[in-house]
């Protein structure tokens, strides 16, 4: 039998040998909030190329979390040369670059991981004898989501109201928008203004802002233009604007109005009259002009896309378009090479190593330090209900 004394020196010799062995990664490194780990086929390990994997697709590199640099969210849809959406892609069939230098992927979400959309609705006066159909269309749309998307439902007139926080109950959902209600004007600014800067920063994971509007703005007092599109320019959220016409007689009333270039509808001749709960309708050529320009800004800008409700396909097929890209859209996150200033625009391009693929993203970002003690909400895979 061995001596106590020799069992004791042995022990004592090899204990460095066990604390390198477990010393290859760093062990106080916790996974986001909300996250959770699979094992692989092939390895017990809860780590793939240093990435954490999630089991509704969600990757996250595996390392500390960075909070000196803001993490810049991509959206990508990617489509074979005959526009059908391709579903099956892996992260390292991207590649993304930032002003022409290559970045790592610090974040992954397949089409699997489950999205949050904000459903903003413009219910100002000159949306009175249209509302029905704007309620319809947007149940409609919800019921195009996978199961496990939650939505937050949003209205505005001259208030702007959460009529439901993000959620995944459908009837909630569908009774949150049913409660919209006409009001007077409309602050369009505003609400969108409302959206980038406290309702998204609330959301985690994979998001969008689906805005139903005619897009023109009448009473706000707070946010402007120029200013919702800067902001929109340094969201990580794709913006789906859905323009449906309020400009005459042609779709509210049966008449038939004077045609305006572009195919906004009609319009009518003099100053606006008033509907009832105090909007009006029939603005100036101009105005509906600006507002076109501006949902198209506001859209492209953040990747997303712009949609004329009064197409030949009309609102609802506006929606199932959105459903059908959302339910098919990548997420890519990547923590910048170098640091920026304030305010400077950035360039991006993203690839795919597959031939023949056409990919959809945002070109650009203005580049925004991050807030001191802030923490990256995109980590979190799971939202509180």
């Amino acid at each position: 039998m061995k001596s106590p004394t020799l069992l004791l020196l042995l022990a004592f010799l090899l204990l460095p040998l066990t604390i390198r062995a477990q010393s290859g990664r760093n062990r106080n490194t916790k996974p986001p909030t909300g996250t959770k780990t699979e094992k692989s086929d092939t390895t017990t390990d809860t780590t793939v190329n240093d990435s954490k994997i999630d089991p509704n697709g969600e990757t996250v590199e595996g390392d500390v979390i960075r909070t000196d640099t803001a993490l810049v969210m991509v959206p990508v849809s990617v489509m074979d040369r005959s526009g059908r959406y391709v579903p099956l892609l892996k992260r390292e069939n991207f590649r993304i670059a930032e002003n022409g230098v290559e970045q790592k992927i610090a974040y992954f979400a397949t089409t699997d991981s489950p999205f949050t959309v904000v459903l903003l609705i413009d219910t100002s006066g000159s949306t009175h004898f249209r509302l029905d159909e704007i309620q319809d269309a947007a149940i409609n749309f919800v019921s195009k989501l996978k199961d496990n998307d939650s939505v937050m439902v949003m209205s505005f007139d001259d208030r702007i109201s959460v009529e439901c926080k993000a959620t995944t109950d459908r009837e909630e959902i569908r009774r949150a928008i049913k409660h919209t209600r006409t009001g007077g004007g409309t602050r369009l600014y505003d609400a969108v203004e409302d959206v980038l800067k406290k309702q998204l920063n609330t959301i985690p994971g994979r998001k969008a802002v689906v805005l139903f509007t005619d897009g023109v703005d009448t009473t706000s007092h707070r946010a402007t233009y120029d200013g919702t599109i800067r902001l929109a320019e340094e969201s990580d959220a794709p913006i789906y604007a859905v323009d449906y016409d309020t400009s005459g007689t042609g779709s509210i009333y049966g008449g038939r109005g004077i045609p305006v270039p572009g195919g906004r509808g009609g319009i009518i001749f003099g100053s606006p009259f008033p509907l009832p709960g105090g909007g009006t309708v029939g603005g100036g050529i101009g105005d509906y002009k600006r507002a076109v320009r501006y949902l198209h800004a506001i859209s492209e800008t953040t990747g997303g896309r712009f949609y004329s409700g009064d197409s030949l396909f009309g609102i609802g097929q506006a929606f199932t378009w959105i459903a059908e890209e959302l339910g098919r859209q990548y997420s890519l996150g990547y923590y910048p090479n170098t640091a920026g200033k304030e305010g400077e625009r950035r360039q991006i391009k993203v690839k795919v190593t597959e031939p023949d693929l056409v990919v959809k993203s945002r070109d650009s970002y203005i580049y925004s330090e991050p807030k001191k003690g802030a923490k990256d909400t995109n980590w979190s895979t799971t939202t509180q209900r």
